[in-house]
C-alpha cells in the first residue's frame, strides 16, 4: 500500500515514545526548537523537523493518514464478483468510496439497468467492504471529475479491474487516471457478470418460474416475451452455465472469521438469497438488528429446485458469497435444511429465529420449517421493508426480453474478446 503521510506530535527520547514533553526543562528545550524550525509547539508537530536530532536525543515521529481509494461500478444486478472487486479495492487502501454510475450513463453506454438507482445504492452499501457512496457517478472519469475526486473527496488512487473499460468512442474511461499516476488495477473476478445473469434468465427461465403471486394480471406483452423466451434463446445468447471455480480461500476472504460471544443473542434467519438483491440487503438489516450476531441459511440448489419447481439462478456458492459480502451478515449456513431443527438451534446457540413477510412462492410445503422455533416460542415474523423477490427481479429482465436481448449480445462480443485474450493477473 502507497501510503500518505503527515507529521504527529509524537516524541521519541532516547528510545522511549512521550506523547507530549512536559515541566519548565522541557519548555526551555521547547523553545529553543521552535527558534530552529518554521513549525509551533503544543500538539501539532514540526512539519520541518529531519526526524532525528542527535545532539537532543530527539526524533520526530511521522504517522500516515489513511489512504483513500475510488472505484466506480453500474452495480447492476449485484453479484459476488462485485463484492470481491470491492474487497480488492479495499486492500489498496484504507477507506474505500464507491460511485454508482447515474441510470442516465448506464442507458448511454450500456443498455437500460435492470435495478434502480435506490436499489443500487442500498446493495453497494451494504457491503462490508463499502465506507462512502458516490451517487450518479459518471461512466467515464473525465478531467472535472477527476478533479473532484482528488480535491473534494480527497481520493489518492482510482481502482479498476483488468478487463478493459471503454467509451462509446472506444477511448480508455480510465485514462486520465493512468496518465495522472493515480490508477491501481485489481484482478477480475472469474465466471461472473451482470451480462453473464442477464443471459442465464433469458435463456433457462419460463413461465412458470416466474413466481406470479404479486403479479396476478399477466399482460399480454409478458405472455408474448415469455413465449419468445421458451422458444429457444440459447442460440442467440449462447451457453449461460456458471463458469464460477469455487475455492475455500474464497470463502475465507469474504468470511469475517469470527464466531458469536457465549452469551451472545444469535438470530437466524433462511432463504435462497437467488439473485441477491436490495430486498435482501434490507431484511438481513432487519434480522440483525434483533441481535448480537446474525446468522444465515442458505438453501442448496436441490432444495431450491424442489421448493420451486425451478433451479436457482445462481448455484449454492455464489449465493453464499453474496450473502457473506452483506455487512449485516456475521456467518452463514452454506446448504442449510429446510427446516430448522432442536439440534441445530442447540447447536449453534440460536436465541431467535426469523422470517420475512414478502418471501418467494414456495411449492410442494408438505410442513411448515419453522414449526420448533415456534413451539419453543423463539420465532418471529418481521416486516420485510421492500416488496421485491428474485423472481420480480427476473421478471423485468422477461418483460423487457428485446431491449436486455440486445443490450447482452452487445456485452457479450467484449465479454467473448476478453476471456479470449486473457491472461494471468497477480493480486486478488
Amino acid at each position: 500500500m502507497n501510503s500518505v503521510e503527515f507529521y504527529s506530535v509524537h516524541w521519541i527520547w532516547n528510545g522511549v515514545l512521550y506523547p507530549q514533553l512536559f515541566g519548565l526543562g522541557w519548555i526551555m528545550i521547547a523553545a529553543a526548537i521552535i527558534g530552529l524550525s518554521t513549525g509551533y509547539f503544543g500538539g501539532i508537530g514540526i512539519p520541518c523537523c529531519s526526524y532525528y536530532w542527535p545532539d537532543l536525543g530527539i526524533l520526530c515521529k511521522r504517522r500516515k493518514r489513511p489512504v483513500r481509494v475510488y472505484m466506480d461500478g453500474c452495480f447492476d444486478l449485484m453479484h459476488y464478483g462485485h463484492a470481491n472487486a470491492l474487497r480488492q479495492a479495499k486492500s489498496l487502501g484504507d477507506i474505500l468510496v464507491v460511485g454508482v454510475v447515474s441510470d442516465e450513463e448506464i442507458v448511454a453506454n450500456k443498455g437500460p439497468p435492470v435495478l434502480s438507482m435506490e436499489e443500487r445504492l442500498i446493495l453497494v452499501r451494504g457491503l462490508k467492504w463499502v465506507d462512502e457512496v458516490i451517487a450518479n457517478a459518471p461512466y467515464d472519469i473525465n478531467e472535472k471529475f477527476m478533479n473532484t475526486l482528488f480535491n473534494d473527496y480527497k481520493i489518492d488512487y482510482i481502482i479498476h479491474g483488468d478487463d478493459p473499460c471503454l467509451l462509446p468512442d472506444g477511448t480508455d474511461a480510465y485514462g486520465l487516471a493512468k496518465r495522472a499516476g493515480r490508477y491501481k488495477q485489481i484482478k477480475r473476478t472469474e465466471g461472473v457478470s451482470s451480462t453473464d445473469i442477464v443471459g442465464r434468465i433469458l435463456s433457462s427461465l419460463r413461465a412458470a418460474d416466474v413466481d406470479m403471486s404479486q403479479n396476478n394480471s399477466a399482460s399480454y406483452q409478458h405472455h408474448n416475451n415469455t413465449e419468445k423466451l421458451q422458444a429457444g434463446t440459447n442460440h442467440t445468447i449462447g451457453p449461460q452455465l456458471s463458469h464460477f471455480l469455487p475455492t475455500s480461500r474464497r470463502i475465507v476472504q469474504f468470511s469475517n472469521g469470527k464466531g458469536p460471544k457465549p452469551d451472545a443473542r444469535v438470530v437466524y434467519i433462511d432463504g435462497a438469497f437467488d439473485l441477491f438483491h436490495a430486498g435482501h440487503v434490507e431484511i438481513l438489516k432487519s434480522a440483525r438488528q434483533l441481535g448480537d450476531f446474525l446468522l444465515v441459511g442458505v438453501y442448496s440448489d436441490q432444495i431450491v429446485s424442489e421448493r420451486r419447481g425451478s433451479h436457482p439462478i445462481m448455484h449454492l456458492h455464489e449465493r453464499s458469497l453474496s450473502v457473506l459480502a452483506c455487512r449485516y451478515v456475521d456467518e452463514v449456513i452454506i446448504g442449510a435444511p429446510w427446516g430448522v431443527t432442536k439440534d441445530m438451534i442447540a447447536t449453534f446457540n440460536i436465541s431467535l429465529v426469523v422470517h420475512g413477510t414478502i418471501s418467494e412462492n414456495n411449492h410442494h410445503c408438505e410442513f411448515d420449517p419453522y414449526t420448533i422455533p415456534k413451539s419453543m416460542g423463539i420465532f418471529q415474523m418481521i416486516t420485510s421493508p421492500m416488496n421485491i423477490t428474485s423472481a420480480s427481479v427476473a421478471r423485468r429482465i422477461i418483460d423487457n426480453y428485446e431491449a436486455y436481448k440486445k443490450r447482452n449480445m452487445k456485452k457479450k462480443e467484449s465479454e467473448d474478446r476478453y476471456y479470449a485474450e486473457k491472461k494471468f493477473v497477480t493480486g486478488d
